[in-house]
C-alpha cells in the first residue's frame, strides 16, 4: 500500500535534477581553473595555457587526468581514516548548498508541473548557513589529520576566519530578510520579481556579504589558510593526487555556489530584468532561458572574484581579523537597525 502511494515522477524528477546539478557544478568548477588561469595570464601579459587543444581549452580534462594519475601519499604519521575524509567533507558540503538554490522557474513537462528546485524548505537561508558552516570540519579534519604543524596552523586560521566573517554575513542576511518576511529561496526571488531587486535597497548588505563570501571561500585577499608563502602550501599540504584535486575543487565549486547564491538574494536569481517573464507561460524553453540569465549572473561573480585575486594583495592576518570584527561587523549591525527602522515605520 506504501508503495503505492509513492509520486515515482517527483522521484525521478529530483533525481535528474541532482545529476544535472552536480555534473553542472563539477563543470564550472573544471573550467573555473581554466579561467583563472587565463585571466590571470591576461592581467599579467602573459598567453596562460595553450597547448591542450585549441586556445588550451583541453587544459582542465588534462590537468584531472594528471591528478588521477599522480602517486597517493598518505603520511605515515598520520590518521589514516580523517586524512582520507577530511576532502570527502569538503566536497560533499560545498555540493549540498545548491539543494535549496532556485535555479529556474516552474515549467510544464508531459502535462506535471516541474520545479527547477531540488527542495524548496522553508527554512532555505537556515539551510544554506548551516550547510556553510560545516565546510571548515573538512579543512580541520584533513589538516589536523597530516600530523604537520604548518597544515594545523593553517586550519586555525580558515576556522578563526570562517566565523569571524559568517557573523557579519549573517547580519547582512537578517536586514534582506526583513524585507522579504520569508526564509525560502524561492520566496526571496518572487519578492524580486515582484517589487525590484535587493540590490537596489541593500547596497550595503550586499557589499558585506560580497566581501565575507570572498573569506568563506578562501579567495584572495582572504587566502591565509594557503599563505604558501608562510604555510608551505597550508592545510593542504601533505595531500597529492585526487585528495589535493577535491580540496580544489571544493573551493570552485564554493566560488560558483557562491555568486549562484548571490544571484538569488540580490540580483534577482533567474528573474530578467525589464521583461515579464509570466507572460510567456510555462513553457520548457522559459525554464531555460531563466537558467541561463542566473549562469550568467553567477559568471559575473566568478570573473569578479578571479579579478580581484589578481589585483590585490594578500592582508595580513591581523589586518584580516580586524576587517571583520570592526569593521564588517559593527558596518552589519548598523545596517540591519536601519532597515528595520525603514521597515517598521513604512508598515505603520
Amino acid at each position: 500500500m506504501f508503495l503505492l502511494q509513492i509520486d515515482w515522477w517527483i522521484i525521478f524528477e529530483k533525481l535528474i535534477l541532482v545529476a544535472a546539478i552536480i555534473t553542472l557544478s563539477m563543470i564550472v568548477a573544471m573550467y573555473s581553473t581554466y579561467a583563472e588561469r587565463k585571466i590571470a595570464a591576461f592581467l599579467q601579459d602573459r598567453l596562460g595555457p595553450n597547448r591542450a587543444g585549441p586556445f588550451g581549452i583541453l587544459q582542465p580534462l588534462a590537468d584531472g587526468l594528471k591528478l588521477f594519475m599522480k602517486e597517493e601519499i598518505i603520511p605515515t604519521l598520520s590518521s589514516k581514516f580523517l586524512f582520507i575524509l577530511g576532502p570527502m567533507l569538503a566536497m560533499i558540503t560545498a555540493m549540498l548548498t545548491s539543494a535549496v538554490i532556485p535555479w529556474g522557474s516552474t515549467i510544464d513537462i508531459a502535462g506535471h508541473r516541474v520545479a527547477l528546485q531540488v527542495a524548496d524548505i522553508n527554512i532555505g537561508i537556515l539551510y544554506i548557513f548551516g550547510v556553510v558552516s560545516l565546510g571548515v570540519y573538512g579543512i580541520m579534519i584533513g589538516a589536523w589529520a597530516s600530523n604537520n604543524k604548518f597544515s594545523l596552523l593553517a586550519a586555525i586560521r580558515g576556522a578563526s576566519q570562517m566565523i569571524s566573517y559568517e557573523l557579519a554575513m549573517g547580519l547582512s542576511l537578517i536586514a534582506v530578510l526583513f524585507l522579504v518576511g520569508d526564509l525560502r529561496m524561492s520566496a526571496i526571488v518572487k519578492q524580486q520579481i515582484d517589487h525590484g531587486w535587493n540590490i537596489i535597497y541593500q547596497p550595503l548588505g550586499f557589499l558585506i556579504f560580497f566581501v565575507c563570501a570572498l573569506a568563506e571561500c578562501n579567495r584572495t585577499p582572504f587566502d591565509l589558510p594557503e599563505a604558501e608563502n608562510e604555510l608551505n602550501m597550508g592545510y593542504h599540504q601533505e595531500y597529492s593526487s585526487m585528495k589535493l584535486g577535491f580540496y580544489l575543487f571544493a573551493e570552485y565549486i564554493n566560488m560558483f555556489i557562491s555568486g549562484v547564491v548571490m544571484s538569488t538574494l540580490f540580483f534577482g536569481g533567474y528573474d530578467i530584468p525589464f521583461v515579464n517573464e509570466a507572460a510567456w507561460g510555462t513553457h520548457w524553453w522559459v525554464g531555460l532561458i531563466g537558467f541561463a540569465v542566473l549562469m550568467l549572473k553567477a559568471t559575473m561573480f566568478i570573473f569578479l572574484f578571479m579579478w580581484i585575486r589578481w589585483t590585490i594583495p594578500r592582508f595580513r592576518y591581523d589586518q584580516l581579523m580586524n576587517l571583520g570584527w570592526k569593521g564588517l561587523l559593527p558596518l552589519a549591525l548598523l545596517n540591519m537597525i536601519v532597515t528595520a527602522a525603514v521597515v517598521l515605520l513604512l508598515n505603520k
